[in-house]
């Protein structure tokens, strides 16, 4: 009787064994390990712990030899973050300032999605070029003015 290989591309991936970890789900109370938390946020794990240097809100817990594990407000946190960043617009500045003032909260779930303000939204740059008509419109305008006044 022939063993499964792991490494066995031919058969098809449903018919490949699956590791302890796919087979089984951790609570929503259960720590959980940077990979899996860059994972479940479609991130690469170096962003994590960039983030961690630019949010002192985030504060995994870590263990000999430096094993990150984060309890699941760190990843409601990190969720939040995410949002912001890639999905709203916001710079890092304008999300550490939500930070500040208290505009984020861990519970992701319970705030709600945040306005996106002019002074840390990304334009898309499909509309980007009729903004900049527009303020060269406002600029040329406000040059005539002056010039009559002046």
């Amino acid at each position: 009787m022939r063993t499964p290989d792991l490494f066995d591309l031919s058969q098809p991936p449903s018919s490949q064994p699956q590791t302890a970890s796919r087979r089984t789900s951790k609570s929503a109370e259960a720590f959980r390990t940077i990979s899996e938390v860059a994972g479940d946020l479609e991130v690469p794990q170096h962003v994590l712990r960039f983030w961690e240097s630019k949010f002192p809100q985030i504060k995994p817990l870590k263990r000999a030899g430096g094993r990150r594990y984060y309890r699941p407000d760190d990843v409601a946190l990190l969720r939040r973050i995410r949002q912001c960043l890639y999905d709203q617009g916001y710079t890092i500045k304008g999300v550490q300032k939500l930070l500040r003032e208290g505009a984020l909260k861990a519970e992701a779930r319970s705030v709600p999605p945040l306005p996106r303000p002019a002074t840390t939204r990304v334009a898309k740059p499909e509309g980007l070029r009729q903004i900049l008509l527009e303020l060269r419109d406002e600029l040329v305008a406000l040059r005539q003015t002056l010039a009559r006044r002046g």
